[in-house]
């Protein structure tokens, strides 16, 4: 069987799984049957078992990946609904993420010298906290392995995602919309603000606000963090 075959067919198997997925995760709302977390497990098991090698798996579902760009594009229709609420706050806001992204960028950075582990984990790991889009963006300024950006990213995304709505609940002065709002998206990108949507529309609205703004930040600061770290 050729690569292109295998190609398409590794296509409409992640698409079959992700639609199957879906379904019974609207029956069945356990987290660990989310679509973002059932359905790579699913395709990795069905990848060893075919013996089908990540080039020949890419190679038509990159499109999957090209779609990010104008998913994150969509997320500017809510954004641009609720601007009254991002007038009155926006102060609050863009400090957030300054600081998120700042601490975000450097303690990863370092844990990870601290560590030992090789430079190119490190330049992956430095841009897990922004979305898949951005960070490749800013993973090609830093000049390491895209791939493994994006595979920081997703798990990143992944654990906060899973994680997020009890640590809310463990941090009980944590009372404010915006607030929980901006904790997802900033620490889950992505899978945040599909959190974030579950609690109401303005946890959403500042989720993917958090989390456009951090990318583009992430993409900016790109130059100086690979002068200062690497």
């Amino acid at each position: 069987m050729s690569d292109q075959t295998i190609g398409l067919l590794s296509l409409l198997a992640t698409l079959a799984c992700y639609a199957a997925n879906k379904r019974v995760y609207r029956r069945h709302p356990h987290p660990l049957l989310m679509p973002i977390v059932a359905t790579p497990m699913v395709l990795i098991a069905l990848a060893l078992l075919t013996h089908v090698r990540y080039p020949q798996y890419i190679a038509q579902t990159h499109w999957l990946v090209w779609l990010l760009g104008p998913t994150t594009v969509a997320f500017a229709l809510p954004l641009h609904e609720n601007r009254h609420l991002l007038r009155k706050h926006w102060m609050s806001i863009a400090t957030g993420v300054l600081v998120a992204s700042g601490v975000s960028i450097a303690t990863t950075i370092w844990f990870a010298q601290a560590f030992g582990l090789p430079v190119d984990l490190q330049k992956g790991l430095a841009v897990r906290s922004v979305t898949t889009p951005f960070a490749i963006e800013a993973e090609r300024v830093l000049g390491g392995p895209t791939d493994l950006a994006a595979l920081f990213v997703l798990l990143t995304g992944v654990s906060g995602m899973l994680m997020g709505e009890t640590i809310l609940r463990l941090l009980p002065h944590v009372r404010s919309k915006l607030a929980a709002g901006a904790i997802l998206g900033g620490a889950a990108h992505g899978s945040g603000v599909a959190k974030a949507r579950q609690f109401g529309d303005v946890q959403a609205v500042v989720a993917s606000l958090v989390m456009m703004i951090a990318g583009a930040l992430n993409v900016v600061v790109a130059p100086w963090v690979r002068v200062l770290f690497f």
